[in-house]
């Protein structure tokens, strides 16, 4: 290629250190920009084999050139990019949140613990007693605990926080020694004299208030501090704009080390050894040098900042992806999940926040190894009461690190509208109680003798359902090149009896038995009329692939009309709710079947290529997934995934229609992710019909969704 100013000027942001001539010659040598920064990571140290520019007499074959400062970029000291990648790639927050981890479940664990034991059912508070004489109960081993756990905050506070922000906790004995902003939110169990505080729903209600005033104005606060901070200066253009110093000044290079090529600009009046000048003259021209040394102009000043955070942020962006295929894979994912250009923007306009999110991985996939660990960086509970920080600038308010990235990237979009902040707990309850106001009694015309609800007599009704928002095809159809996989969630609520907690207010105070089957019965009976419906429609007696998840997943094999009932009875059913094992499952199982058609990344893992086939997941579970905002922030980077959610709910659970609403949200916002929800007395028919609409991607009739109700050529009864 004929290099231009633009392409030069683009080879040298990333490569500071080369002169505008080395530049041309790497540039002349490649197709493109890419290939000329791979060359030049390749061999950074040996400028023997760099390309000799055909261009060489634009120059002047003669001339002298300057090497001193073109010392090798700090982000590339290996001699190869296959070293790069077989280097684990560290920094502070990746540090940092490997700390946090190795306690963080046995933490969150404790505190759950503590709060059954003393019926406080609201997630959000914190057990209190009346005493700080340390009495060894439940609640004092829980502070005791916390308060070991300081230096682990400390240090992820220190990590995260941004220029001009203070930590801190609520471990503090003492509102007058605290300079937690929180500290003087009233307490949701008010003011007791005597005996174990009990929350209580009124002053509840307003400790929910004051924490969401406080989350507003805090968030406000922290993202104007933090956009006043950013340099005011182009970092990626410092090395273009011309001297900055007074002539009177030192001359450095732009590495920081003395340039005696500009020593003239040193006042004559300071050089050393002047014996015509007398004792007085000598001392003063000594001091004149010292102030000269010591004096920083606030131009020196922005601009070394400037080339510090350069320097910090091309050396994260080496490290995280050292050779081409990590930088496309990132640039991929950012592409799919639409905010390319808004990282190009922070990349140039917000330096700061840039490298913050850029150190926390929001630019890149997540790595595959996560979706099977207790604990990672996705997995960090938020919570500003007690000082647990998240990586934005605005991260107070959400529950996790997961749900804060997946909000950003839903706020940052190009093109796309805007789901801004995540409502409070208020506002969710509210909307939940609307949702649950509004529901009506399923049409007649799914009503069915053989419905689960009237095999074990639970009630001589149906329950009122929330109607599903009319179908849309927004993508293409189920076609056979495709397949069909089932992730079911196995985790101990699907046995348990149902129950639904009571609110007054917004505080839980117990909870209540519903009349309905349990969850695993009611996803046995859809799984059943699915499959067949399906193996109707496909002329596919050989069934389909069934995937099971709790704590761990396990596939279970192709389920279909003959093994039904003997492959259900293998599944086991127990553990907690973490889809994303049972997720990086059923894609393992999708790329084994397809390998063609992708390839493998070691921290990424497999990564879809053009022509990959469509997978086409129905999803079946009762309750929120500890891990379900990883799951859709997943989804948003997949282009060949279509998602059908099915969520199974007690009657009249708020906490069903806040996590309904939520998923409502999420699949507006993904048209790849579709979602029908039942609670109590569920008519299967109708459930069954809405997830074939969503999942057959066309609107099924009701004489095709009957005709494909009739039992496959292989039934037996």
């Amino acid at each position: 290629m004929v290099p231009s100013e633009e392409d030069i000027r683009k080879f040298m942001s990333f490569a500071p250190e080369v002169s505008e001539e080395q530049a041309f010659v790497f540039l002349e040598g490649a197709d493109s920009i890419n290939e000329a920064l791979d060359r030049f990571y390749e061999t950074p140290n040996n400028n023997s084999n760099r390309p000799i520019s055909r261009m060489a007499n634009h120059r002047g074959l003669n001339e002298e050139i300057d090497t001193r400062d073109d010392a090798p970029p700090a982000y590339a000291s290996l001699n190869t990019v296959s070293e790069l990648q077989r280097r684990s790639h560290t920094n502070k927050v990746i540090e940092a949140a490997n700390i946090r981890a190795r306690d963080e479940q046995e933490m969150w664990n404790m505190l759950q613990s503590v709060q059954l034991k003393h019926r406080i059912y609201n997630s959000d508070i914190e057990p209190e007693h009346d005493s700080f004489i340390d009495c060894n109960c439940s609640i004092h081993q829980y502070r005791a605990r916390k308060l070991e756990r300081l230096g682990v905050q400390d240090l992820w506070s220190k990590t995260v926080m941004y220029p001009g922000e203070k930590e801190y906790h609520d471990c503090y004995q003492s509102i007058l020694f605290s300079n937690n902003p929180y500290s003087r939110v009233v307490s949701p169990y008010g003011s007791s004299d005597y005996g174990e505080p009990v929350p209580r729903p009124d002053y509840y209600t307003l400790a929910l208030q004051q924490t969401a005033q406080l989350n507003l104005s805090l968030n406000v606060q922290a993202q104007a501090a933090v956009d006043s901070k950013e340099p005011q200066l182009n970092i990626w253009e410092i090395d273009h704009l011309g001297p900055l110093m007074p002539s009177s000044t030192i001359a450095t290079s732009s590495s920081g080390r003395f340039d005696d090529r500009n020593s003239h600009n040193i006042p004559s009046s300071l050089a050393v050894g002047n014996a015509e000048g007398d004792k007085q003259s000598k001392f003063k021209g000594l001091k004149r040098a010292k102030r000269a040394f010591s004096i920083k102009s606030a131009e020196e000043k922005l601009s070394s900042r400037g080339r510090e955070l350069r320097n910090a942020i091309l050396e994260e962006e080496s490290g995280r992806w050292p050779d081409q295929e990590s930088r496309q894979i990132a640039a991929t994912y950012q592409e799919r999940i639409g905010v390319a250009q808004a990282i190009a923007n922070l990349r140039a306009n917000r330096p700061i926040q840039y490298l913050q999110l850029l150190r926390a991985g929001y630019f890149e996939p997540v790595p595959s190894a996560w979706a099977n660990l207790a604990s990672h960086p996705l997995k960090f509970k938020i919570d500003a009461p007690t000082g647990w920080r998240g990586i934005t600038p605005s991260w107070r308010g959400f529950e996790n690190t997961a749900e804060e990235r997946l909000y950003w990237v839903l706020n940052h979009r190009d093109g796309k509208a805007k789901v801004g902040m995540k409502p409070d707990i208020m506002s969710t309850i509210e909307m939940a109680r609307v949702r649950m106001g509004s529901a009506v009694v399923p049409p007649t015309a799914y009503y069915s003798a053989d419905d689960t609800c009237k095999l074990q007599h639970t009630s001589d009704s149906y329950s009122k359902q929330s109607i599903p928002t009319p179908f849309r095809a927004l993508d293409a159809p189920e076609y056979p090149t495709g397949s069909t996989v089932i992730l079911l969630d196995v985790s101990k609520s699907m046995n348990t009896a149902p129950i639904r907690p009571n609110y007054e207010q917004y505080l839980i105070t117990g909870f209540s038995r519903s009349s309905q089957p349990k969850s695993k019965d009611i996803s046995k009976a859809i799984l059943r009329r699915f499959t067949d419906a399906m193996a109707n429609h496909d002329n596919n007696p050989g069934g389909y692939q069934l995937v099971t998840f709790s704590t761990k997943a396990h596939y279970i094999g192709f389920i279909n009309s003959q093994n039904f009932e003997t492959t259900w009875g293998s599944i086991r059913f127990g553990g907690q709710t973490r889809v994303m094992t049972g997720w990086q499952k059923v894609k393992d199982l999708h790329f084994q079947q397809y390998p063609e058609s992708a390839t493998y990344h070691p921290v990424y893992g497999w990564q879809a290529g053009p022509r990959t086939p469509m997978l086409r997941l129905l999803l079946i579970l009762d309750g929120e997934a500890t891990d379900m905002y990883e799951l859709e922030l997943d989804l948003l980077s997949l282009p060949w995934v279509h998602v059908t959610i099915f969520l199974i709910g007690v009657d009249g659970s708020l906490h069903h229609h806040r996590h309904a609403n939520e998923l409502q949200r999420i699949s507006e916002a993904n048209p790849r992710i579709s979602f029908v929800d039942a609670q109590g007395n569920i008519a299967e028919r109708f459930a069954t019909h809405e997830l074939l609409k969503r999942h057959l991607g066309y609107n099924l009739s009701m004489a095709e969704f009957e005709a494909l109700e009739q039992p496959p050529p292989s039934y037996e009864e």
